[in-house]
């Protein structure tokens, strides 16, 4: 058999000259926000978007025609997305239709949800999808539809797993969900029929892992098993031994040797937490501590924000001055992390400040949406220095490295650039039934998004045969 390497998406996947009975997927985390759900996508773009005729490449609709355009040049037969706002599922990719995917599958519940998308025309979805913890499982039959292939003894069904894990410190349930995931595939399999399903069956796994190869839900597929001995982020990450319940670990198709280079990045950003935080990134989310610069920047600021003194004489920000800060940071008042952590703050006793919010990091799905009483205490309460400090600690807990440095930038305190920080988050793996044909790397040097990446995720694509 032939094996493609292609640099995308300079030709679709099908040039690798994939049959009927062939599938080929392309994995891609869109970035929240869509249209209607959200407004900062703006604060993650490096060097920031001062002006509004540059924040235009922000947008959805911006950004969503360099999705479309990347989407209609991979070409792939099955495509799933990570980080969609169900509130504008149908309107954000009703283009998918008109690239001919047809058939559309969105996970039930959550705010950050994958979908996939696929064309009936090559890939007939067998059996009602499967929705587990922020894993959405779609069983195909491909071939063509005016052919008899997919009904013949050499047809296959392809089961395709497109995973969003969990973010931030939460090792154990991203483990829960691989593992629950990959179960409910043998499970599917066994309703179906199929014949020693953990021996034969074509599976892809893929999505965002929001983790490396060190973390346990990689490790789960690649080894095989995870037990109550491995730590990650300093804790266990199960309390029994978990098994992959197939005959053999799973493949990391960008990783293979065929390609003849290492896996490149899917996470292309500006290097933030050395240059914010003391000691190494694993305490970044659960106990940040600022590094002196920092908090010398953040002492600038705040006195500069501050028109109120207290009894002896520090710099406090009155409720105007609050007010002044937030429409600057975030283009008014009443939305965003920053305004509701300056509410909690600005009503606390001095002595609470600091540790008023012990929040881990991660995606808290209900992060962003706004409060009902969307206005800064006018009783006479202030923002103080430990205070304001406390709001940005409670961002970076959040995992929002990328809003406070867009924060600091627009205050005047823009921080150092010291490179870029590369990951591999986004995975794409298949079972030993399942042999790859052709992988497409996606690459960029620059800090994504930016005016060519419409996210801060770069996608992954592959083809497969059938061993």
């Amino acid at each position: 058999m032939v094996f493609h390497h292609f640099i995308g998406p300079k030709v679709p996947l099908n040039a690798a000259s994939i049959g009927a009975l062939d599938i080929s997927v392309l994995s891609y985390n869109v970035l929240l926000p869509n249209s209607v759900d959200g407004w900062w996508t703006y604060k993650m773009y490096d060097p920031p978007l001062f002006d509004e005729e540059r924040k235009t490449i922000a947008s959805w609709d911006y950004r969503r025609e360099l999705i479309q355009k990347r989407v209609a040049a991979v070409d792939a037969s099955v495509v799933c997305f990570q980080e969609v706002c169900p509130e504008s599922f149908d309107q954000d990719f009703h283009f998918m239709e008109e690239l001919g995917y047809d058939g559309k599958e969105m996970f039930k519940k959550g705010r950050f949800r994958p979908a996939t998308f696929w064309k009936s025309s090559q890939c007939e979805l067998v059996s009602t999808p499967v929705h587990k913890d922020r894993t959405l499982l779609t069983a195909f039959r491909c071939g063509s539809n005016s052919g008899d292939d997919k009904n013949s003894g050499t047809a296959r069904n392809w089961y395709v797993l497109n995973c969003h894990l969990q973010a931030g410190s939460e090792a154990s349930r991203r483990v829960r969900q691989i593992n629950e995931g990959m179960r409910s595939i043998l499970t599917l399999a066994k309703k179906l029929k199929e014949p020693e399903p953990a021996k034969t069956l074509p599976i892809v796994v893929c999505g965002d892992f929001n983790g490396g190869a060190e973390c346990g839900a990689v490790r789960y597929l690649e080894d095989g098993v995870v037990d109550e001995k491995f730590i990650e982020d300093g804790a266990q990450v199960t309390s029994s031994r978990k098994e992959l319940p197939l005959s053999a670990p799973l493949v990391d198709v960008m990783n293979i040797p065929e390609t003849g280079r290492p896996a490149p990045p899917t996470l292309v950003v500006s290097e933030l937490i050395s240059v914010m935080v003391e000691g190494d990134a694993s305490g970044a989310y659960q106990k940040p501590v600022f590094k002196q610069d920092m908090m010398e920047r953040l002492a600038r600021i705040h006195s500069a924000l501050s028109s109120g003194r207290n009894a002896q004489g520090d710099p406090e920000m009155t409720a105007d001055d609050v007010e002044a800060w937030l429409k600057r940071i975030n283009g008014k008042v009443g939305r965003g992390s920053e305004f509701r952590e300056a509410v909690k703050q600005m009503r606390a006793g001095n002595d609470e400040q600091i540790a008023i919010n012990s929040k881990n990091g991660g995606e808290d799905e209900e992060d962003e949406q706004e409060p009902l009483n969307k206005e800064v205490p006018r009783d006479g309460s202030t923002l103080t220095l430990d205070g304001f400090r406390a709001v940005y600690l409670n961002e970076m807990r959040q995992g929002k490295f990328w809003g406070v440095a867009h924060d600091m930038a627009v205050l005047n305190e823009p921080l150092p650039s010291v490179g870029t920080f590369e990951g591999r988050y986004d995975r794409m793996y298949c079972s030993s039934a399942a042999v790859p044909c052709a992988v497409m790397d996606f690459l960029c040097k620059d800090p994504c998004p930016n005016e060519t990446e419409p996210s801060d995720h770069l996608p992954i694509a592959a083809a497969f045969k059938a061993a």
